[in-house]
């Protein structure tokens, strides 16, 4: 499974990568820290999965959302964001995101729902 991350917190981005690096199946190929550089790598190399911090510099994870599923609704693209209110979570799924995830709530059913969607055959490998 190839996968994006996009999140303006180094701190975030590291935890990602290695819980990312743990499962089989899956290659990180991209890393981006706002979401103009998000999208236009999300343009670019088509992944499987987007994981979208929702407050970054540039575009916010519900304009990547939106941008990308006018053009694609293959990438299953989810919401991981510490505004884990309903209406935040309403705004993503309007916008078009598959999952949403609360960074301190959520943040280890990752793994769980990745390995899903490859045992589903939801990845390109």
């Amino acid at each position: 499974m190839r996968i994006v991350i996009a999140d303006d917190s180094d701190l975030m981005l590291e935890r990602l990568q290695k819980m990312l690096s743990l499962i089989d199946k899956v290659e990180v190929i991209g890393i981006y820290r706002n979401g103009t550089e998000a999208l236009a790598g999300l343009k670019k190399f088509s992944p499987d999965l987007a994981i979208l911090d929702n407050k970054m510099p540039g575009l916010n994870g519900v304009d990547i959302i939106r941008e990308v599923r006018k053009e694609n609704h293959t990438i299953k693209l989810m919401l991981l964001t510490f505004y884990s209110d309903l209406i935040y979570q309403k705004q993503a799924m309007a916008a078009g995101a598959d999952f949403f995830f609360s960074k301190s709530d959520d943040f280890e059913k990752i793994p769980g729902l990745i390995g899903q969607l490859i045992k589903n055959g939801n990845d390109s490998k």
